[in-house]
């Protein structure tokens, strides 16, 4: 029997990397809101914390941006695996046991999320819970930044899982992963302070303490990132020749804009400016990692077959998603009528 060859896109491969950056930067926002917001409200100076309105706004909002966050998340992940099915694959594999707890990890932060919405943390200790779920999204983006870099060294994935099969294999090279890893933190933090100030614009302390984290939290993505562009190494000066430098400029530029305009509490505008700037990180990326497998493999050779009734599908319901996300948010937000 023939098995069925899957070498192949189902799709024009500019459609699958278009998809997959837009998906890409939904689920960066959506867990820059989580994640980023969970660690301004942990530490940021706000008297009477728990018993800020503010606060517990912002808390009731966190198991559905955790949805959101889970529901964005699969999209990109899937699109990545169809234009480099190999790589992703055989990395995942490597780190098998890694990758696997991963549901666990979110599991959990699930549950503890939904038990402080409903004001019902574990002993009465609200801030301990929701600290566990910050150390559960850490692991979740450790693994997520370690497997994904290890996918890029197809060489160092052969080597390490010859060595090691038993499914335990944490990527070696802490250099390939761990500034983007802390840039991709920070850059999370960022963006949590800036709607963490945001929602609590009419709070002094809660919109203090998001407006010292995006300024701060800005400074010190870049300075990462920064770091992050020197470690490329001998893949430094082939990127500055792509297109992806010119991605990096726009997004500080926009990124400096959005400060601005956060100060003078513009933040429709801001908030699209954020947006735009994650979407030229995500694009920087994708030609980092062009550049990683250029002599390993090349997703233009990719023959294609096209499935248009499966992206139709997906598209249907992508948009029918992000239009039930944004009424709920309506919902949530709208003035509530005294009974």
């Amino acid at each position: 029997m023939n098995l069925p060859l899957y070498d192949f896109l189902s799709a024009p491969l500019w459609l699958t990397n278009i998809l997959h950056m837009v998906t890409l930067t939904l689920h960066f926002v959506a867990m820059n809101f989580l994640f980023g917001g969970l660690v301004v409200i942990l530490l940021g100076k706000i008297n009477s914390r728990w018993q800020n309105p503010a606060v517990l706004q912002y808390v009731k909002l966190l198991p559905t941006a955790m949805a959101a966050t889970i529901t964005l998340g699969v999209a990109p992940l899937l699109f990545v695996q169809l234009i480099y099915p190999r790589q992703v694959y055989s990395a995942a594999i490597a780190s098998g046991w890694f990758w696997l707890l991963v549901v666990d990890a979110a599991i959990l932060g699930y549950y503890l999320l939904y038990a402080a919405a409903f004001r019902k943390p574990l002993a009465g200790r609200m801030g301990l819970n929701l600290a566990i779920v910050v150390g559960t999204f850490l692991y979740i983006s450790l693994i997520y930044s370690s497997v994904f870099a290890l996918a890029e060294n197809p060489e160092l994935c052969r080597s390490a899982y010859a060595a090691e099969q038993s499914g335990w294999v944490f990527n070696p090279d802490a250099g390939s992963w761990i500034f983007r890893w802390l840039h991709m933190v920070t850059g999370a933090i960022t963006v949590g302070g800036f709607f963490v100030g945001w929602l609590g614009s009419n709070n002094d302390d809660v919109h203090r303490a998001g407006r010292q984290f995006f300024t701060w939290g800005l400074l010190a993505a870049a300075v990462l990132g920064l770091i992050y562009l020197i470690t490329l190494g001998d893949f430094l000066v082939p990127f500055m020749r792509t297109p992806g430098i010119w991605a990096v400029v726009v997004g500080i530029i926009l990124s400096a804009g959005a400060l601005h305009f956060y100060f003078k509490k513009r933040f429709a505008p801001a908030a699209a400016m954020i947006a735009v700037s994650v979407l030229m990180m995500v694009y920087a990326r994708y030609h980092v990692r062009l550049l990683h497998l250029a002599e390993h493999y090349q997703p233009s050779f990719m023959p294609v077959q096209p499935k248009w009734s499966i992206f139709v599908l997906f598209l249907a319901f992508f948009l029918i998603a992000i239009g039930l996300v944004w009424y709920m948010l309506k919902l949530f937000f709208a003035p509530q009528k005294s009974t």
